[in-house]
């Protein structure tokens, strides 16, 4: 290329000027004002289309749903349960001469129960019939709620309750443990019996073919309410927004005696006709279970 052929800057910008604007031809970035505003009418039609498309669909999927209750419920067939005091690992390790290391989980079990007060109960609860199941159906179309949920009072957990030891026995080296049941719309555990927990030592493996368990370590166990049941009256469960103040139903557990300053494996079953709890794959399906460990040098 001469050097008569080469372009300078100016020319250069030249025509990137004229390429964002041609005054002769009148376009502006290579096309007619006619032309862009086709292009945005196109642009503008079709994400409205769009819009419109997402949101037609949104409106019939919204008008499927229940405010009340799942339209389609992948319903487990064992409800899971869960201790409180709850750690990530599900561990109440604690030295007895330390109050530090269990004060938390006394302050836990305070927080827990506030709303089961008596006093709370009375006013938002209704009192129920024990011993069969509380059922509140619709009729037809006509929805029956807010549906109305039974009193569970902190009484009943009686020597874990809080109210008569503040310690729930932390200090003595006694302690006690809440366990609940999951909840789940349309249950009704038990099958007519008052479902019921127990607990004992789990089996850990120690071994390749050798297993173990605690129950030797355990101890004699106290149940509250007593033997350990689930009232037929707090079921079914019928969901948060449909039943706004149901409380949910309680088993404490407390440990008499249990062997100090060791690792104690622990595995609370919930018993019930229609509940299983083998199943290996969900260790949480009916039963939960956790380490106990009380220090008392």
């Amino acid at each position: 290329m001469s050097n008569k052929d080469k372009k300078t800057c100016g020319d250069v910008l030249d025509e990137w000027k004229e390429f964002f604007w041609n005054p002769r031809t009148r376009e502006f970035m290579g096309r007619t004002g006619s032309s862009w505003a086709l292009i945005l009418l196109f642009y503008l039609v079709f994400y409205c289309f769009l819009t419109g498309l997402f949101a037609l669909t949104m409106w019939v999927m919204l008008q499927t749903l229940d405010d009340y209750k799942p339209t389609y419920q992948d319903r487990l067939a064992t409800p899971g349960m869960m201790i409180r005091p709850r750690s990530k690992t599900l561990e109440i390790t604690y030295s007895m001469s330390n109050t530090e290391t269990w004060d938390g989980y006394v302050n836990t079990l305070n927080e827990f129960l506030l709303p089961y007060n008596d006093s709370l109960q009375a006013a938002n609860n209704e009192f129920c019939t024990p011993g069969k199941y509380f059922t509140q159906d619709d009729n037809s179309d006509v929805r029956n709620n807010p549906k109305r949920s039974c009193q569970f009072n902190r009484t009943l957990l009686e020597d874990c309750s809080g109210l008569e030891d503040q310690y729930y026995g932390y200090r003595n080296g006694q302690p006690c443990v809440l366990i609940k049941l999951n909840r789940v719309i349309g249950m009704k555990p038990g099958d007519g019996e008052a479902p019921f927990v127990t607990c004992t030592g789990k089996k850990y493996k120690v071994g390749k073919d050798t297993w173990k368990e605690d129950s030797d370590k355990i101890g004699p166990i106290a149940y509250f309410p007593p033997n350990g049941t689930f009232n037929l009256m707090y079921y079914p469960y019928y969901g948060k927004h449909a039943q706004v103040n149901y409380s949910q139903p309680l088993v404490a557990v407390k440990f008499l005696n249990v062997t100090m300053n060791t690792d104690i494996n622990i595995e609370c079953r919930i018993m019930a006709r229609n509940i299983k709890v083998d199943n290996d794959r969900d260790k949480f399906a009916g039963r939960v279970s956790f380490l106990l460990r009380i220090d008392n040098i």
